[in-house]
């Protein structure tokens, strides 16, 4: 990134997100003082055992705030036309928001809407790109043991994690935390790093660079089989699959969580991993993976211990 002076005033902006990342950036800019002039989340669905319809952790933050949000499912011309609207009174005047910010929206946005704005559409992505790209960067450091990250402001394009990079910022792990743990600290150093970069980035006064699209990596989408561990590496002195089960555990710590099966009173039971840690002898450089809580099918959350002795594993 090449910057010339630095200017503390933000311009406005529009937001797209939908996830509690995405909150936990629009919260750090609040702290700044700084909040977008409207809104775009993805539609209300149905979630949780009863399918009850509810909206996006953004919806309802923005609407807490009284901040005008569009949930359209589809962002075609209507969608466009409604948005220039809100913002301009009427769709056919220069659109008065000079820039888009996206932190985790959660759909391809058409590059009809990313050129709306005349400084362009930014995203905070959570890796130093091009390592990385697609949707799961949080998970993929935990699961390749990655601890110098960062964070990634980059002017998007039409490919996915593709545009040239506005500024970056690196973040160094010690050891790992739980994936909602991880998520808040790399949200927030996004959200210190947008407000850092975005007066500067539309007084023109940075100039973006091209990704090395030879040096690219990608993340894949995750699935709930992804979770199984096999617990009988407990009992063995194999220190790298015990390590590698503890970073499933803390990446998969959201969904789908990590588990395993055992035998149990003549069928096969799920036992869901909610807590666990990485204990390193003193003065020693081997560790192992010590478990300490878990859910077993059809129960509540218990000690690993307890549930060891009652189910005599």
């Amino acid at each position: 990134m090449k910057t010339k002076t630095q200017k503390t005033n933000v311009p406005a902006f529009a937001f797209f997100g939908s996830s509690r990342f995405s909150v936990i950036v629009l919260e750090a800019l609040e702290r700044r003082g700084i909040l977008p002039a409207i809104i775009v989340t993805t539609p209300d669905k149905p979630q949780g055992r009863k399918m009850t319809v509810t909206p996006t952790p953004v919806k309802v933050w923005a609407l807490a705030r009284k901040i005008n949000v569009h949930d359209a499912a589809k962002l075609d011309a209507t969608f466009v036309s409604e948005l220039k609207s809100d913002v301009n009174g009427t769709p056919n005047v220069p659109f008065k928001i000079p820039v888009f910010i996206v932190a985790s929206y959660g759909k391809i946005i058409p590059q009809t809407v990313l050129d709306i704005p005349a400084k362009g559409t930014l995203n905070i992505h959570p890796s130093l790109l091009p390592q990385y790209r697609g949707a799961s960067p949080l998970q993929t450091a935990i699961l390749d043991d990655m601890k110098n990250t960062g964070v990634t402001i980059m002017n998007i394009d039409a490919e996915m994690d593709h545009g040239p990079i506005v500024i970056q910022k690196k973040v160094h792990i010690d050891e790992w935390p739980t994936y909602e743990e991880f998520e808040t600290l790399m949200a927030n150093a996004g959200a210190e790093l947008l407000a850092e970069a975005l007066p500067a980035w539309c007084e023109d006064m940075i100039e973006a660079v091209q990704q090395d699209h030879a040096k690219a990596t990608f993340t894949k989408k995750i699935k709930k089989e992804d979770g199984l561990i096999d617990i009988s590496i407990l009992k063995s002195d194999f220190e790298k699959e015990q390590y590698l089960a503890f970073r499933k555990i803390q990446a998969y710590h959201e969904w789908p969580q990590a588990y395993f099966f055992i035998e149990h009173n003549g069928k096969q039971i799920r036992v869901k991993i909610t807590a666990a840690s990485w204990q390193k002898a003193e003065a020693a450089a081997h560790g192992q993976l010590v478990i300490e809580k878990v859910i077993p099918e059809g129960g509540k959350e218990i000690l690993f211990e307890d549930f060891k002795r009652g189910y005599k594993i």
